[in-house]
């Protein structure tokens, strides 16, 4: 059975190559997403075999979920471009009878690196999701943000995706072009939500105790403190600009609302 491979990309030019290799490597054709990149993202993508439609962002999920009716296969394999294929996933894939199989995805534990270090603790590991599935049956749902494919009717695969998460601490905090605590406010903001001067103290730290003690940091030593630090610094920052947004009328009018991710 053939796969339709899938990325979405945004200035990815260190990494879109890498990313095509590995999909081709169990995919016939690869379609890449590009969201407008400012880089040579999509010539090299082109450069590289994929066939490449360029689209404004649109938020996580839809924009995921745009190549699917470009795709010749009924079967689809989505990566982000900083992950790639172990071995042993090629193996299980390989292996699979797409045609005849009663399941609609197969959900793929991922290691999640930050530079090279792989790090399980705060439950990165192992972080299932669904990756290979039929376009028919499931998508990515339609979430601005952090969207997944559901694990409906789905197999669980015992092989992983490797991920470059992040660099180093540095890009911990702060991921160039994905201000995630931005976003997190807009969202909050056009849903009406609402935040008081305690929102955001209560938010980050109820986060930190969340990584920390009940999901494992503290047993990931450096690594895991420093991942709950910054899961909760991003939470706080969250809620202070959602806070922002309500209380200062001159910010609301400051932000382009219509390009919100």
């Amino acid at each position: 059975m053939k796969i339709t491979g899938i990325i979405t990309t945004l200035n990815e030019s260190k990494n879109i190559e890498a990313c095509i290799r590995s999909l081709q490597r169990v995919c016939d054709e690869v379609i890449v997403t590009d969201s407008c990149s400012k880089d040579d993202t999509a010539a090299l993508a082109e450069k590289a075999g994929a066939l490449v439609f360029v689209h404004p962002y649109i938020g996580d999920g839809p924009q995921k979920n745009l190549p699917l009716k470009h795709a010749k296969n009924d079967w689809v394999l989505s990566l982000d471009a900083d992950e790639r294929l172990t071995d042993e996933l090629v193996a299980a894939i390989q292996q699979l009878d797409l045609e005849h199989t009663p399941f609609d995805g197969f959900a793929i534990r991922r290691r999640n690196y930050i530079g090279d270090r792989w790090v399980k603790a705060c439950n990165w590991y192992p972080d299932w999701l669904v990756r290979l599935y039929r376009k028919d049956k499931l998508r990515f749902l339609d979430r601005k943000q952090h969207a997944f494919v559901p694990e409906k009717n789905t197999q669980r695969l015992k092989a992983d995706i490797i991920h470059y998460r992040y660099k180093n601490y540095d890009s911990l905090f702060s991921k160039p072009e994905r201000n995630y605590s931005s976003r997190g406010a807009k969202i909050l903001y056009l849903q009406g939500k609402k935040a008081n001067a305690f929102s955001p103290f209560l938010h980050g730290l109820a986060a930190f105790i969340s990584n920390y003690l009940f999901r494992g940091g503290i047993l990931g030593g450096l690594d895991g403190y420093v991942l709950s630090r910054a899961v909760a610094h991003n939470s706080f920052l969250k809620y202070a600009k959602l806070l922002e947004f309500q209380r200062d009328k001159s910010v609301r009018e400051a932000e382009d609302w219509e390009a919100v991710w």
